[in-house]
């Protein structure tokens, strides 16, 4: 073997005879016949170690720590979404519980309104109730109450009170009493006015003669 041959790193081969001849290892990534890249091999036992395996083996600890990183990274990041999801839907519940306050507050100032506006017309109401009772209520007059009064009865304002009905303090007013055998419990036997609520809301309860039964 010439002396360039075992620089260049060749595997020499034995003499004829066997004994005593020096051995080489070509340890180039390239091989210098075909020019590709030669793959890393496992030492055989009792062999020369590989320096590359050393490489191997600290590239695989660094992608450990990586990915353990990555893991934390995305830890954290989730814990955060769901942070800012809570926070959302803590927004969320407080807007619509907001806008059911509102929308109630805004229902109820408006029957108050209602309310206030019929209780300021009940004794045009009333004069209204007299003509019809009188027979007055007729021309023009009869077109503008029934417009007036078909009006207010789209808002829940409804005239109640009739001869018949069984006497309720919470709804009637007894201005006159009397007594008779005819009757088992207390009982209006005429309305001298009519009352007006609006929804549950009594704006003037029924002014009512009433008749007791005997004792």
């Amino acid at each position: 073997m010439s002396e360039h041959e075992a620089h260049a790193g060749g595997e020499g081969q034995p003499d004829s005879s066997g004994e005593g001849a020096p051995r080489f290892t070509d340890k180039r990534r390239v091989d210098p016949e075909t020019g590709q890249v030669r793959e890393p091999h496992e030492p055989q036992e009792g062999g020369e170690h590989d320096p590359l395996a050393g490489l191997d083996a600290e590239a695989d600890a660094h992608t450990v720590e990586a990915l353990v990183a990555a893991e934390a990274l995305a830890a954290e990041r989730l814990e955060e979404l769901q942070r800012a999801n809570a926070a959302y839907y803590n927004v969320e519940q407080q807007y619509s519980n907001y806008v059911k306050r509102s929308k109630a507050e805004a229902a109820v100032a408006r029957d108050r309104g209602v309310a206030e506006v019929a209780e300021s017309l009940i004794s045009v109401l009333d004069d209204i109730e007299l003509a019809r009772q009188h027979g007055d209520l007729t021309g023009p007059f009869l077109s503008i109450s029934e417009k007036l009064e078909s009006t207010l009865s789209r808002f829940g304002i409804v005239r109640y009170g009739a001869v018949g009905e069984v006497f309720d303090p919470n709804v009637h007013e007894a201005l006159m009493h009397s007594h008779s055998a005819e009757v088992s419990e207390p009982t209006v036997s005429n309305v001298l006015q009519p009352g007006y609520r609006a929804g549950d809301r009594i704006l003037r309860a029924a002014r009512v003669a009433v008749v007791d039964p005997d004792a």
